[in-house]
């Protein structure tokens, strides 16, 4: 299988211990979407520490526990975007301003009332900006070496604010791939 087709909206985009760029050094990226023009998703595992509340109050009681705003990545780091997940029994796609990403995780309008939605979710985290790839860009790094693609779980994109979801994601590989869960990260500190 060539490296474009394990690109899929729900994969996930580990980077590698040897990516360190500071936008992405030891994140995993949720793929929202891919296709001609190119690649965009969210950095799951990277909270800041501005409360929902502060600036979307209205979507606050749904935010999923650390109810921050995550930084989704360097593209437009001033536009809000969010994903939700469905309560089991209900899909994203069948949702009033949901669109379906990959099972039950949906891009979510945080222009629609949230009263709306609020029966069908079992959980909602808000990104400030997202991370973004041009045609075949994503795919050189990953034929560099830069990212691992691996399948996503509804789960990951609500993970708890003490989950290490890097290197929980890693963990759940197969060997040899769960040893770079343990890769120190910076190798003359270890």
């Amino acid at each position: 299988m060539n490296t474009g087709e394990l690109i899929r909206p729900g994969a996930l985009l580990v980077a590698r211990p040897e990516l360190m760029d500071a936008n992405f050094r030891r994140t995993v990226v949720y793929v929202v979407g891919h296709g001609e023009d190119g690649t965009w998703g969210v950095v799951l595992n990277r909270p800041s520490e501005t409360p929902v509340h502060n600036v979307l109050p209205q979507w606050a009681p749904l935010t999923a526990r650390s109810q921050v705003v995550f930084m989704g990545g360097p593209v437009q780091p001033t536009a809000a975007m969010s994903l939700a997940r469905c309560a089991p029994g209900t899909s994203p796609a069948d949702q009033e301003g949901m669109a379906q990403v990959a099972g039950p995780i949906g891009l979510l309008d945080l222009d629609v009332d949230p009263e709306s939605v609020a029966p069908i979710l079992r959980g909602v985290r808000v990104f400030a900006g997202h991370a973004g790839w041009g045609e075949g860009q994503l795919e050189a790094e990953i034929d560099e070496g830069t990212w691992d693609v691996l399948a996503g779980l509804p789960d990951d994109v609500l993970a708890g604010p003490q989950t290490d979801l890097w290197f929980q994601v890693l963990r759940r590989q197969p060997f040899p791939l769960t040893w770079r869960a343990y890769h120190p990260g910076e190798l003359l500190r270890n």
